[in-house]
C-alpha cells in the first residue's frame, strides 16, 4: 500500500510539470498570433488580418490559430483588448520623471503624440473604421476607447499643470490630445514625422504661453 500510495501522491506532481510547458506554449503561441494582428492591421489593413493571414504571419497552423481564436470576431476583440490595454498603460503613466520647468510642456506634448502615432494606433485605426459599419464591434471599442482617452487626459492635465491651479488646463489638454490624433492619422499614410516635430514645438510654445510657463 506504501508503494501504491507514493506512486499515486506522485502522479500529480508529473502531471503538473507536463502541463506546464505546455501552457507556456500555448501562451507564447498566443501572443504570437496577437502580435501578427497588430503587424497585419498597422500595415496592411483591416481586409489583410484574417485568422489565415495572422497564423501565417505568426508562424502557426490554422488549426491552432484556430484553437485559440475560433473566428475572426474573437482574434480581433482579444486584439483590441491588448492595443487599448498598452495605449492605456502608457498614458497612465507616471508623471513624476518630468523634467521641471519649460521642458516639461515640451515632454508631456511629445508623450500625448506617442500614444496616437504608435503601432498600436495605427491597427486600432483599422477597427475604428471597420467599427463605423459593424454596430457588434462598435460596441466592442467604445468602452476601451473611452477608457484610453480618460487615462490621457489625466496624463496631460497633470503634467501641464502639477499643482492643478490654472483653469485653462482641462481645455489645453484636450486640445493637446485633439491635436495629437490628428498628427496620428496624418502619419497613417506617410511620414509626416517632420512637420509633426514644427506642429508640436509650436504647440508647445502656446502652451507655455497660456499657462505661464514660459
Amino acid at each position: 500500500m506504501g508503494g501504491r500510495g507514493a506512486r499515486g501522491s506522485g502522479a500529480p506532481a508529473v502531471s503538473v510539470s507536463a502541463r506546464q510547458p505546455q501552457q507556456d506554449r500555448s501562451r507564447a503561441t498566443r501572443e504570437r498570433l496577437l502580435a501578427a494582428t497588430v503587424d497585419l492591421l498597422a500595415t496592411e489593413g483591416w481586409a489583410a488580418a484574417t485568422v489565415s493571414a495572422v497564423a501565417e504571419a505568426a508562424g502557426v497552423s490554422r488549426g491552432a490559430a484556430q484553437h485559440h481564436f475560433p473566428t475572426r470576431e474573437a482574434l480581433i476583440t482579444a486584439v483590441l483588448e491588448e492595443m487599448f490595454e498598452e495605449m492605456t498603460a502608457e498614458a497612465a503613466a507616471t508623471v513624476a520623471d518630468l523634467p521641471d520647468g519649460p521642458e516639461r510642456i515640451d515632454t508631456v506634448v511629445d508623450r500625448a503624440v506617442s500614444i496616437y502615432t504608435g503601432k498600436q494606433f495605427k491597427a486600432a485605426l483599422q477597427v475604428w473604421a471597420a467599427a463605423a459599419s459593424d454596430p457588434v464591434l462598435r460596441e466592442a471599442i467604445l468602452p476601451l476607447e473611452a477608457k484610453l482617452a480618460r487615462a490621457a487626459h489625466r496624463l496631460t492635465v497633470s503634467g501641464l499643470d502639477p499643482a492643478g491651479t490654472n483653469p485653462q488646463t482641462h481645455r489645453l489638454a484636450q486640445v493637446t490630445l485633439d491635436l495629437a490624433r490628428g498628427l496620428g492619422l496624418a502619419d497613417t499614410l506617410s511620414d509626416d514625422s517632420a512637420r509633426r516635430a514644427q506642429v508640436t514645438a509650436a504647440w508647445a510654445e502656446q502652451l507655455r504661453a497660456a499657462l505661464g510657463s514660459g
